[in-house]
């Protein structure tokens, strides 16, 4: 039998692991995700070993409002920057063939890490954000207060890259960062989720379906795709 929306939520609301497969008629990737306040060294390990694609980590726009985290491309194109550095007109993100906006926000290290590229840094990095986002969304914290409670434990640039969701999330896109975001929200998790690509052994292109589907059977992990994810969400208006 084919998994559920609802067997991923169960499983993302406890903490486990979900794969979701975002479309045909876009990357054609599937990723490993995991709710980023459930991180540990143990599921950086599984990301990095596992999956071969870039850890990334996901966070809905409502976190990135809060902090006010720039997308990079419109840092890059900013005409003070530019001006200043007149390469990144060069390099200008005007061919995406999946997309006509990246979702890439600032990276980060928890200033409590080393080098922030281990399997422990990364953990406490992703963990510690996840923590954080949902302490001051209880709360309602905004503005000046946020910006120094994240200065205070994070730095940038570091080695956990976030992508910031799309106002109007799905709506909008249908990004692996929307997806993610979106699993979170409907399992009653912040919505920060930490994840990575599957990719073939020799990473010449993304893991099939069948072989995801293969991998998800062997560790009882749930499957979706985006297409359920977003029928999900418009039963749930």
């Amino acid at each position: 039998m084919a998994d559920t929306v609802d067997d991923a939520i169960l499983a993302f609301s406890k903490g486990k692991p979900v794969m979701v497969f975002d479309s045909d008629f876009r990357e054609k990737e599937t990723d490993l995700l995991w709710p980023a306040t459930a991180a540990t060294p143990e599921v950086m390990r599984r990301l990095r070993t596992d999956c071969g694609g870039l850890l990334f980590l996901a966070i809905g726009d409502e976190i990135g409002q809060m902090f006010d985290l720039p997308w990079l491309q419109d840092l890059h194109t900013h005409k003070g920057l530019v001006d200043d550095n007149p390469v990144l007109s060069h390099l200008i993100t005007n061919d995406l063939q999946y997309d006509t906006r990246s979702a890439f926000t600032l990276s980060i290290n928890h200033r409590d890490t080393y080098t922030g590229i281990t399997d422990r840094d990364r953990s406490l990095t992703t963990k510690r954000f996840g923590e954080l986002s949902g302490e001051l969304m209880d709360k309602s914290v905004t503005g000046e207060e946020a910006y120094k409670r994240l200065g205070l434990e994070f730095r940038t640039p570091g080695h956990i890259p976030v992508c910031r969701e799309s106002p109007g999330g799905l709506s909008a896109r249908q990004g692996h960062t929307e997806l993610a975001v979106a699993i979170a929200r409907l399992a009653g998790q912040v919505p920060a989720t930490i994840g990575a690509e599957m990719l073939q052994p020799d990473g010449d292109g993304a893991l099939s379906v069948e072989d995801a589907r293969i991998y998800a059977a062997k560790y009882d992990i749930p499957m979706i795709t985006g297409d359920d994810l977003i029928n999900a969400l418009n039963m749930h208006k």
